[in-house]
C-alpha cells in the first residue's frame, strides 16, 4: 500500500496484490472522512465492526462510504491479482470542492449530510484510464503529489459529472463492455490506417455500431472526436519522427497520408505553432 498527501485532509492510497494469497491492508480513518474506493482489477472484501459485517468490492467498481457518527477504518481483505485505489478526503474539503455545484451530489444536502451514506457503481471507461495512470505513474518522486491531485481532480469529476446534454442512451452506453470494446477496435482501425483512414460510414460498418454511437462512444472514451483524435496522434508522430532526425518534411508528409506538403505543415504549425522546417532545426541546433 502506498500513501500520498494530496492536501491536508485529502490523501490516497493505492494498493496492489501480486501475491498468490490474499492480503490484508488496514487504515485507521475518522468519522470526518469520505472514503471512495476504485476497484480496477480483481476484487476484495471490507470488513467493519470485527469482521461482523462485510462489503464486496468488485472488479471495475466503486464504493463510496460515509458515516458522520461513526469512524470507518479501512480493513480491506484484497485478492491475488487486485489493484485499488482509494481516494479519502474530509467532509470540510469535499464541500469545498463542490461549493458552487452541490445540487446534485444528493448526500451534501443539509436534510442528508449528516446521514450515512453508501454507495456502489460501475467505474466507466473514462475512470479506468484514470486510474491505470494513477496505479503505473513514473514520475519522480518529487512530483508525485501535483501529479496526484490532477489525477484525483479529474476521477472525482468523471465520478460525479452530470451531463446537461447527455440522452438517455449515454450512461447504459458507457458501462456496455460490447460497445466499448468496438470503440476501441475503430481506435486500432485508424491508427493502423492512418495514412488512408476509413470514412465515419465505413469504419462504423466495420465495427458494427451505429454513428451516432460510434461518434459519441469515442468522445467520452478518448476526449475527442474520431478525426480530431487521429489528427492529434498523427502530430506526435510527425514530432516523433522530426526528432529521430531520419526523414524530412516532404518524407514526413507523404507517410502520414497528406496529399501536398502545404497541408502537412499547416497542420503542424495549428498544432505546435512553429512549423516542421524550424521545429527540426531547432532540434538539430
Amino acid at each position: 500500500m502506498e500513501r500520498t498527501i494530496i492536501e491536508r485532509g485529502f490523501y490516497i492510497l493505492r494498493y496492489t496484490n501480486e501475491e498468490a494469497n490474499a492480503q490484508r491492508y488496514e487504515e485507521q480513518v475518522s468519522s470526518e472522512f469520505i472514503q471512495f474506493h476504485f476497484c480496477q482489477k480483481g476484487s476484495g472484501t471490507f470488513e467493519f465492526n470485527e469482521g461482523s459485517y462485510q462489503l464486496p468490492l468488485m472488479s471495475k467498481s466503486v464504493i463510496l462510504l460515509y458515516n458522520p457518527q461513526k469512524a470507518l477504518p479501512i480493513d480491506l481483505n484484497l485478492t491475488s491479482d487486485s489493484a485499488v485505489v482509494s481516494l479519502v478526503i474530509s467532509i470540510k474539503k469535499f464541500h469545498s470542492l463542490f461549493s458552487e455545484d452541490a445540487d446534485h451530489i444528493h448526500f451534501l444536502s443539509p436534510e442528508n449530510n449528516t446521514k450515512k451514506y453508501y454507495d456502489t457503481r460501475p467505474i466507466s471507461p473514462a475512470m479506468s484510464v484514470v486510474l491505470s495512470q494513477i496505479l503505473g505513474t513514473k514520475v519522480h518522486e518529487s512530483m508525485q503529489s501535483l501529479y496526484f491531485k490532477g489525477k484525483v481532480y479529474e476521477l472525482l469529476s468523471l465520478f460525479f459529472n452530470k451531463s446537461e446534454d447527455a440522452d438517455v442512451e449515454q450512461c447504459p452506453f458507457l458501462v456496455d463492455e460490447e460497445n466499448v470494446r468496438k470503440i476501441r477496435k475503430a481506435k486500432e482501425i485508424i491508427l493502423n490506417q492512418m495514412s488512408e483512414p476509413p470514412t465515419l460510414q465505413a469504419l462504423s460498418a466495420e465495427i458494427g455500431l451505429n454513428i451516432n454511437k460510434l461518434k459519441e462512444g469515442f468522445k467520452q472514451l478518448y476526449g475527442d472526436t474520431v478525426y480530431g483524435y487521429l489528427l492529434d496522434h498523427k502530430m506526435n508522430e510527425a514530432r516523433s519522427m522530426l526528432n529521430s532526425k531520419q526523414f524530412n518534411v516532404n518524407e514526413i508528409s507523404l507517410k502520414l497520408g497528406y496529399s501536398t506538403s502545404s497541408h502537412f505543415i499547416a497542420a503542424f504549425k495549428k498544432k505546435f505553432g512553429t512549423t516542421p522546417k524550424k521545429y527540426l532545426m531547432s532540434v538539430s541546433s
